[in-house]
């Protein structure tokens, strides 16, 4: 796991224990993350964690897919924005992207790119709102 903090912003990081990963050298995390408790990244392909992410307990990120093609199976990547809050119990597939300012809400399965400035919930995630004041 990579810690990725500028020389001109606060060094914080906040990780609840139980925190699983499948690797671990894969997981890239910025400044302002909270991430708390029993999150599970499996991260074979790569997880970002952009700036001030906000992470509710239980959630999955996977980066490890069951293409075809056995090539492909590790090299799936995940990247979640700056300024997102992923609720509780979500699970986040391979290769979707959570954008800027979006929330996810609890229990929802993410199977496709999230657009920045969203609320989405359900299985599968599916747009509810755009977040207007931003």
């Amino acid at each position: 796991m990579l810690a990725d903090f500028k020389n001109d912003t606060p060094n914080y990081l906040h990780v609840n224990l139980l925190f699983y990963s499948r690797c671990g050298r894969h997981i890239r995390i910025n400044r302002g993350v909270f991430n708390n408790s029993s999150a599970m990244f499996t991260d074979l392909g790569g997880i970002t964690l952009e700036e001030d992410v906000l992470i509710a307990p239980r959630m999955s990120v996977l980066t490890v897919g069951h293409p075809e093609n056995p090539a492909q199976q590790r090299g799936l990547t995940f990247i979640i924005k700056k300024n997102t809050w992923i609720d509780a119990g979500v699970i986040i597939l391979p290769n979707a992207t959570v954008g800027e300012n979006a929330i996810v809400a609890a229990g929802a399965v993410v199977n496709k790119d999230v657009p920045a400035n969203t609320l989405v919930s359900s299985v599968p995630a599916k747009v509810l709102k755009t977040i207007d004041d931003v």
